[in-house]
């Protein structure tokens, strides 16, 4: 299993105590404890946000422009440079992952992020990563599987009606971003309640891995966030650390080439959680 990180990451600090470097930092601490390859993204090219992004977003964000499209983020000095360096670490991940699983341990997150920047997020990184596969890599189908606590809103704005991929997103609501997503074409959306514990999460989970499996994808990009354990203060979702073990082994289970990312996940518990899930892996 190999693990995308670059210490450039926790340079910078969101205003939020929940969004901090001390998530990855302690998370790659124990990664690397455990022995876990690591290897060191490049930042994503101009072609390769460009090919999902507009031109305003990518200027508002390398220019630190206040305007709609970033009004409820906070722009970051050089925040630029650290939202292309995380889509770089999904892209290697991707790239990487026909030869083993990966993850990339990254941030700013991205699944937020459409035609406009929020909930944390700069840029799309799975997004970014995928259509690049589909683009320069001879894979036909991908299926896209978030498993944040929170709705992957900005991902389903950016493959809507791409029949190349298939998107399934299981999250907590009514919860941020406020939008409870409905199916609508080449994405399905399945929501869970507060309260929800790992026996009936893992069956809506099942749901989806039946789909999966009949889609036939050639690639599986996994947007892992860990924010629906139990003690996260940002969800209500009561899944245990060993929950995560049991996930990481359904998908693997799939038999495809899989990469995942991180998301979300904002409780001390986070490294732990991430254990798990690779755990599921080995």
């Amino acid at each position: 299993m190999k693990i995308i990180y670059s210490e450039k990451c926790a340079e910078y600090s969101e205003k939020s105590e929940e969004e901090s470097p001390e998530r990855i930092l302690k998370t790659a601490e124990l990664l690397k404890k455990e022995r876990f390859n690591f290897i060191t993204p490049l930042p994503a090219k101009e072609k390769d946000i460009l090919r999902v992004h507009s031109k305003e977003l990518f200027e508002t964000l390398k220019y630190g422009k206040r305007n709609p499209i970033s009004e409820n983020v906070n722009l970051h000095k050089n925040i630029f440079d650290y939202a292309c360096l995380s889509a770089g670490g999904a892209i290697l991940a991707m790239e990487k992952c026909f030869e083993e699983h990966t993850f990339s341990l990254m941030r700013p997150p991205g699944h937020h992020a459409g035609k406009t920047m929020g909930g944390f997020c700069f840029l799309n990184n799975i997004v970014i990563a995928v259509k690049k596969a589909l683009d320069e890599k001879k894979v036909k189908k991908v299926a896209i599987l978030d498993i944040d606590v929170h709705a992957g809103n900005g991902t389903q704005e950016m493959i809507l009606g791409d029949k190349r991929i298939l998107f399934f997103s299981i999250h907590q609501a009514p919860l941020y971003p406020w939008c409870c997503l409905e199916n609508k074409d080449n994405c399905l959306n399945y929501h869970i309640k507060k309260g929800t514990k790992e026996e009936e999460y893992l069956k809506k989970l099942e749901n989806i891995f039946t789909q999966i499996k009949k889609f036939n994808p050639d690639l599986i990009a996994v947007s892992a966030g860990f924010d629906t354990y139990k003690k996260d203060p940002l969800g209500d979702i009561k899944l245990e650390i060993e929950t995560y073990e049991k996930i990481g082994k359904k998908i693997k289970s799939l038999g495809k080439p899989i990469f995942s990312i991180l998301e979300g996940g904002y409780s001390e518990g986070l490294p732990e959680c991430v254990h798990s899930y690779l755990k599921g892996f080995q």
